[in-house]
């Protein structure tokens, strides 16, 4: 039974405030065939300013997994930041379900709302898929990529050969889509370094309740398209200036998935690592993956080849 006042709800409102309030505006974009995309998108678009596309991984909305970003990204870049097809308000009729769909749906919302140009793409996890994709399917429309914790290298046969902490893709898609409080303890367990360990549990069903009960069939099908006949030897190739960030302790998508990752994009790649830090970097170190983000898009030069450590100083 839902809470009678819910926090996240509450929440979910005051970063609708804060999106605004940055000078972002909510929209709903009819893609056609049955396909509605909901976005934030700049009020009022600066010609000086470099676009800047924002894709978000599974869990909640792409307002509750960029929020720490928006206000320092705002006054340097014209933001979009798409909730993907079955996440927010984004939904589809069509039966598609693979991460090359999810990149159609977000070309088209940036081609509806007349940015025709060359544009910049991050993405989170399952975001970086699809940021992948529009860099594979879209060549030149796409300056760089910024790809955090994005296991595109994985391949089926990982989870057999005991990669992941889950034994199989049903596992994954009970803990990424939970229904019980328990099932939230243990995707927070995975995904954060330092995951907290007294979260009450009515505080966790308010999250499943406001979050994680709309389209829990289509997402069960997002994830078993990602992992089903995976191979690398299917995954196009892309030379595309291209920063990696990874936390150190990732459990959801390991450190060799990272290294595939620079090896498979080869020398325009860079993999920064952030030290103490799992999954859900976005939200464990957000300033230092701001750092880093915000060096590699605005640097104009190209960037060192290097891997390098990064130590988890405060950003000022």
């Amino acid at each position: 039974m839902p809470m009678c006042f819910s926090l996240i709800a509450s929440r979910d409102s005051c970063l609708r405030y804060s999106f605004s309030s940055a000078g972002l505006k909510s929209t709903t974009t009819d893609l056609g065939e049955g396909t509605i995309i909901h976005s934030w998108l700049p009020k009022h678009p600066s010609p000086s300013k470099p676009t800047l596309l924002l894709i978000h991984g599974i869990g909640a909305n792409a307002m509750w997994q960029w929020h720490e970003f928006i206000t320092p990204l705002t006054s340097r870049f014209n933001l979009y930041i798409p909730d993907l097809i079955f996440f927010g308000d984004s939904y589809s009729s069509r039966p598609e379900r693979s991460e090359t769909f999810q990149a159609q749906c977000v070309m088209g919302l940036m081609e509806a709302h007349g940015v025709r140009g060359r544009m910049l793409v991050a993405g989170i996890s399952y975001g970086g898929f699809v940021a992948y994709s529009m860099a594979a399917q879209y060549g030149e429309r796409i300056e760089k990529l910024v790809l955090c914790c994005a296991g595109v290298c994985a391949e089926e046969k990982d989870m057999e050969k005991g990669m992941f902490q889950v034994k199989s893709v049903e596992e994954a898609v009970s803990i990424l889509l939970p229904q019980r409080a328990a099932q939230v303890r243990e995707l927070m367990k995975i995904s954060f370094y330092k995951p907290a360990t007294s979260v009450p549990s009515c505080f966790l069903n308010d999250f499943i309740e406001v979050m994680c009960t709309e389209h829990v069939q289509e997402r069960r099908e997002l994830i078993q398209a990602l992992h089903k006949d995976r191979k690398m030897s299917d995954l196009p190739k892309i030379t595309h200036p291209t920063l990696i960030i990874w936390g150190e302790h990732d459990l959801v998508f390991p450190m060799e998935l990272a290294h595939r990752l620079k090896r498979q994009i080869g020398d325009s790649a860079e993999l920064v690592t952030i030290k103490n830090a799992g999954h859900a970097i976005n939200v464990e170190k957000p300033k230092e993956m701001y750092k880093h983000m915000k060096s590699f898009l605005l640097d104009p030069l190209p960037q060192p080849k290097q891997e390098k450590q990064s130590n988890g100083h405060k950003v000022e």
